[in-house]
């Protein structure tokens, strides 16, 4: 198979790194990539939402798959400029790509399907908005309706607080359109965990849980970012608590898109919060997340190739998945100043020393390669030093150890990933 992956970071690498290992595969590219992609596929420079130059690519190289990362092509319809030149993509149409471009849908969705989740309501209008949270107190927290590079949430402990996201939201526009419109919503209180499926419009794959650490800095403070690391498996979230919130919200949420004839087909990734009533809906993605993807796929002992070809098949009925009885622990390494304003052009230097540690592999998320193969960060979030183990202890050892391997000093991470897992009594 000659397949295209779309998207240059953490995610699109371990994607890449996953299927460059199936035996099915004949050719693979990366558009654009990265430098660390470029050691398992070819790059292209091909910008994620230049759709008329994705599809001629894929025409002239004759792609049998393309594998979309991100979720910003997605919801703009790249899987529908694929589909109109006969090309399978394994992710949503811009239709089913609303559960993650619209907190609105997805809340809309949820209501129909009888998903648990917070209490919500939508406002168009910032004092309108600004009156709800004075009437209802804080804890509270406020959604910008679309896409926000996973930075559009804001859990305010306090009524001047939530006040202050409306009005940067709403009023400065931030995050420009996304923020536009506001869901807020009562604060559900419990662990974050993360749960995700493989799709084929009808059917849903379970592709493993992951807990993620959303804040920037240690003991979980600052501010949110896409993402500082995370661990599988969750303790939290046993088999049985797994199984049954597959069945109450990844199952419910297909038949609803079915039932609205927009089927969806690709990842889809719950956000849940596990509350003292049981698991409630935060949110649904519809890709992996960054870093859940990287530990996920460590884990994996399936080839993934044949089912994202059978998600795009509607064959998933016929397959089923084994995993390693393993435990995965990714750090997110990221450039100083993150998530405001991240620096870029320094150089990182000791990648193959940290990535010689066994059990080790290094994903590159935001780097530039000079002529001479000097790595430099080029974004926030730079790397994910992913590491597996028998415990989640032992991962977490060996990803700390490949962090202290690396030489930036411009760059950060938190020193405490895993840390819920760690404090849980056996």
């Amino acid at each position: 198979m000659r397949v295209l992956v779309v998207g240059s970071g953490a995610r699109e690498h371990a994607l890449c790194w996953a299927i460059a290992a199936s035996p099915l595969l004949t050719k693979l590219w990366c558009a654009p990539g990265n430098p660390g992609i470029a050691g398992v596929a070819e790059c292209v420079d091909i910008g994620v939402l230049d759709f008329e130059a994705l599809v001629a690519f894929a025409q002239d190289n004759q792609i049998d798959l393309v594998v979309p990362g991100p979720e910003a092509p997605l919801v703009a319809g790249l899987t529908d400029a694929m589909d109109a030149a006969s090309i399978p993509c394994c992710g949503p149409t811009a239709a089913a790509a609303q559960l993650e471009g619209s907190k609105t849908f997805t809340k809309e969705i949820a209501d129909a399907a009888g998903i648990p989740t917070a209490r919500w309501e939508r406002f168009e209008d910032a004092e309108a908005a600004r009156a709800f949270v004075r009437r209802r107190g804080a804890p509270i927290v406020v959604k910008a309706d679309g896409l926000a590079a996973g930075k559009g949430v804001v859990v305010a402990a306090t009524e001047a607080e939530a006040i202050a996201a409306i009005d940067s939201m709403m009023d400065a526009r931030i995050f420009g359109d996304s923020g536009a419109s506001v869901v807020i919503e009562e604060c559900l209180v419990g662990e974050e965990v993360s749960l995700f499926a493989l799709c084929d419009g009808e059917t849903a794959l379970p592709l493993g849980s992951a807990q993620d650490h959303k804040r920037v800095g240690d003991g979980d403070t600052g501010p949110n970012t896409g993402g500082m690391g995370c661990y599988s498996p969750v303790p939290a979230f046993p088999p049985g608590l797994e199984e049954a919130a597959f069945d109450r919200m990844i199952r419910p949420a297909l038949a609803e898109m079915a039932k609205r004839g927009m089927p969806f087909r690709g990842i889809l990734f719950a956000g849940l919060m596990l509350t003292e009533e049981g698991p409630k809906l935060i949110e649904f993605n519809t890709r992996f997340g960054d870093p859940e993807c990287e530990v996920l796929l460590l884990k994996l002992k399936s080839d993934l190739l044949p089912a994202l070809q059978a998600a795009c098949d509607g064959e998933l009925r016929h397959f089923n998945l084994r995993w390693n009885e393993t435990a995965a622990v990714a750090v997110v390494m990221a450039a100083r100043g993150y998530p405001e304003a991240p620096e870029s052009g320094s150089i990182i230097r000791g990648l193959d020393r940290a990535a010689a540690i066994p059990d080790v592999t290094v994903f590159h998320a935001g780097t530039t390669a000079d002529a001479d193969g000097t790595i430099r960060a080029a974004g926030g979030r730079v790397l994910a030093i992913c590491a597996t183990g028998p415990t989640i202890e032992a991962a977490r050892a060996s990803a700390y150890t490949a962090v202290k391997a690396i030489d930036w000093p411009e760059g950060f991470c938190r020193t405490d990933i895993g840390w819920r897992a760690l404090a849980r009594p056996a």
